[in-house]
């Protein structure tokens, strides 16, 4: 399977580009590859919705922002990305309205033939909205992925009417207005002669349907507040303040349109032994300046449990031990981060008469002067940080 392409280069446009620059562009290529200028043409179709999927993704901010950080997999469906919705011709129609017009592309309103959905059929009702929703997850959640079940309270399908927001069947008729067509045409004079546009039926809203007596239970909006147990598929690597979509799990729609989609919103918990830096996690190991002196083997736990390190002898505080691999794995790619041990000197605040003595004598002794020539070479702090990260 070929790899996409940038969608700043299906557009044309530089990654500073602004929304009218976007909106300009897309439109260019719209015209350009529409199927009403190119008939049975395969490749067009395809550039027509690839421009309609890279518009789609950059108009919106979230998503823009996810795919400047991690490319196609910040905005891929499959990887709870939430990307292109766009499934067919009159989806991406109905989709970008604003670009098209209200009647359609203009190809549609100088031919005709009303909007219809990918089966042939009138679109009806209207597309839920969106919800956003937080989830927790801890850094071992994170590291390996997780699939979580959370009820949501949304709008759900009234099932009295089954979301159409009539009393019952023979309580629909056709609409007068367009003759169950769901769109109206019009002619209207202009310099390139007699035009005839088509748009949506404005008494039906599309549908071609009139309700003449609405359910008592939604009162014919075809939705009542309820919850839904939604599974969401969350993969591994995701990070603090990253949102994903789950598409069709928002709220349901008016009269039978589609529902929403759900935006989850990434919260990681505080853990009790690691802080993460990117891919990275860090410990804190304390030692007390005996091992550290002598040397000494210690257990450090890790996110699949303790492995054990050796601690040379004449370990310095501020050393830090890499183990690789046992970090974060990036959620664009298939690179983990490393678990970084950063080794603390611990000095008591407190000693006994004994431990006093015997540290008096010990601070006398040549080995345990820090200006020392050993002492004097040792690396500091930040030159070693420049190591791990530069």
């Amino acid at each position: 399977m070929a790899s996409k392409r940038d969608y700043y280069e299906v557009l044309g446009v530089p990654k500073t580009a602004d929304d009218d620059t976007l909106k300009k562009a897309y439109r260019k290529l719209a015209m350009q590859y529409h199927p009403d200028r190119n008939p049975d043409n395969k490749a067009a179709e395809e550039k027509f919705k690839e421009a309609a999927e890279a518009y789609e993704v950059l108009s919106d901010k979230d998503k823009r922002s996810r795919y400047d950080r991690l490319g196609h997999a910040g905005v891929d469906p499959n990887m709870g990305g939430g990307g292109f919705q766009g499934g067919n011709m009159e989806d991406i129609f109905a989709q970008f309205g604003d670009i098209f017009g209200d009647g359609g592309s203009p190809f549609e309103q100088f031919f005709g033939g009303g909007r219809r959905n990918g089966g042939g059929q009138r679109q009806q009702g209207e597309r839920g909205t969106d919800l956003r929703i937080k989830v927790k997850m801890t850094l071992e959640e994170v590291a390996k992925g997780v699939t979580k079940k959370i009820k949501v309270k949304k709008q759900v399908t009234c099932n009295s009417c089954a979301g159409s927001g009539a009393k019952d069947r023979n309580s629909v008729s056709t609409c007068k207005n367009c003759q169950g067509s769901g769109y109206v045409r019009q002619v209207r004079n202009t310099f390139l002669g007699q035009m005839q546009t088509t748009s949506a039926c404005p008494t039906c809203n599309g549908s071609g349907q009139q309700i003449t007596s609405h359910c008592s239970t939604c009162r014919g909006d075809g939705y009542v507040v309820g919850e839904e147990l939604v599974e969401i598929r969350i993969p591994a690597g995701v990070a603090q303040g990253m949102e994903l979509q789950v598409s069709g799990k928002g709220n349901a729609g008016k009269r039978g349109g589609p529902a929403g989609n759900l935006r989850v919103y990434i919260e990681e918990e505080p853990h009790e032994h690691f802080q993460r830096d990117g891919n990275n996690i860090m410990y804190e190991l304390f030692i007390n300046i005996a091992d550290a002196a002598l040397g000494t083997q210690l257990e450090v736990p890790t996110l699949d449990g303790k492995v054990r390190i050796k601690i040379p002898a004449g370990t310095q505080s501020g050393k830090i031990f890499r183990l690789q691999g046992k970090g974060v794995p990036a959620v664009q790619s298939y690179e983990t981060g490393d678990l970084l041990v950063h080794v603390n000197i611990w000095t008591p605040k407190h000693v006994t008469d004994e431990e006093r003595i015997l540290l008096e004598k010990l601070k006398n002794m040549p080995n345990f002067n820090p200006t020392a020539a050993g002492a004097k070479a040792e690396r500091g702090f930040f030159e070693k940080m420049k190591d791990i990260f530069g």
